[in-house]
C-alpha cells in the first residue's frame, strides 16, 4: 500500500517508508492513570507522506533516513490530520 491511498479509520495498513523527521519526545497522560512517551514522526515514500505516532520503545528504536515497514497499523485523523499508528497489534520493523 502507498500513502497516498491511506485514508483515516484504515485497519491492518501495512506500509514501507522513509523517515523524513522526528519530533523530541513528549510525556503524555494515559487514561489508565499511567503516563508514556510519545513522538511524531513524518514518514514518506514516492506518494507522500504521513505522521507516524511513536511510542515509549518504539522512539529509540528508529531514526530519521531509516527506512521502516509497519505492519498490521490503523490509522486515524487527529485535529483535522491523518495519521498511522503501529497500535497494541501493530509491528514497527527496519526495512
Amino acid at each position: 500500500m502507498k500513502i497516498s491511498e491511506l485514508k483515516a479509520g484504515m485497519r491492518g495498513v501495512s506500509i514501507i517508508g522513509n523517515i523524513e523527521s522526528i519530533t523530541e519526545a513528549r510525556t503524555v497522560n494515559l487514561r489508565s492513570g499511567g503516563t508514556a512517551q510519545v513522538a511524531d514522526a513524518v514518514i514518506s515514500d514516492e506518494t507522500g507522506s504521513i505522521k507516524l505516532s511513536l511510542w515509549d520503545d518504539q522512539i529509540n528504536a528508529v531514526k530519521q533516513g531509516d527506512k521502516i515497514s509497519v505492519e498490521n497499523g490503523y490509522t486515524q485523523a487527529f485535529r483535522g490530520e491523518n495519521s498511522l499508528n503501529i497500535g497494541k497489534y501493530g509491528k514497527l520493523t527496519k526495512a
